[in-house]
């Protein structure tokens, strides 16, 4: 019997634990994202470790990894967004390997399920709106009133620029959420109809190969989209309209 490709996403406890009525037990989920802090960590420190003068080939990525952010900071944040390096890049590595490691047969996406992605989108909205008032403090309101627009349109514009803002959370986490829920779904339903046609499956093997492929550029992609967001949602924090 085939198996359910939602299976996948099924939250397993690996460490029960129950805490004053409270389930914090360690999951798969947890596990896997454990495993990605621990895969991209050593990954920088063994690729920088012999900083040789001609670099190996994990040295390169690692750099132009780093560089990749580098710009897109300076790019997307402007001037002062540079003391924000390390948060944006350690998100992007954060799910850059979560969503590769997810590719893995047999391993976990933490990234395909909404409460993963919607928590680190929260994070970086309530740190954003922090530094932004700490930065601007009742300035801050000016953000929702674009300037120089006409003072009565303020009934208009302030309540569409405050949904627009409070929504950013929700968009962040599911674009992310949907890309890789969709992707996983359709590589497992291809999968069931390879096994099922036995030696007939070479079309829809084809067919596997290609969206693998696809969906290896969809984890690169989701992992940039959502780290240069970030920086735009930082930009509007720091510089306002």
């Amino acid at each position: 019997m085939a198996s359910n490709p939602m299976d996948q996403f099924t939250i397993v406890p690996i460490v029960p634990l129950e805490v004053a009525g409270f389930d914090i037990s360690f999951t798969n989920s947890a596990l896997w994202m454990t495993i990605t802090v621990v895969v991209s960590s050593l990954f920088l420190l063994l690729s920088i470790r012999s900083r040789g003068t001609i670099p190996t080939r994990g040295q390169m990525v690692a750099e132009m990894m780093y560089n990749t952010v580098a710009n897109m900071v300076r790019d997307n944040v402007g001037s002062g967004g540079q003391p924000y390096f390390p948060f944006i890049f350690t998100l992007f590595m954060f799910v850059l390997f979560g969503n590769l490691l997810g590719m893995v047969p047999g391993s976990f996406t933490f990234t395909s399920h909404i409460a993963v992605t919607f928590a680190m989108a929260a994070i970086i909205f309530i740190a954003v709106t922090v530094i932004g008032i700490a930065k601007h403090g009742t300035r801050f309101a000016t953000l929702f009133f674009p300037h120089g627009a006409p003072l009565w349109t303020a009934v208009i514009l302030i309540p569409i620029e405050l949904v627009s803002y409070l929504s950013r959370p929700v968009s962040l986490s599911v674009r992310i959420f949907a890309n890789l829920t969709v992707g996983h779904v359709i590589l497992k339903v291809i999968a069931g109809f390879v096994v099922a046609l036995g030696v007939f499956g070479i079309v829809p093997l084809a067919g596997l190969v290609a969206i693998t492929a696809f969906e290896f550029m969809i984890a690169v992609i989701q992992a940039y989209v959502f780290a240069i967001l970030s920086c735009i949602y930082l930009h509007d924090a720091l510089h306002l309209h």
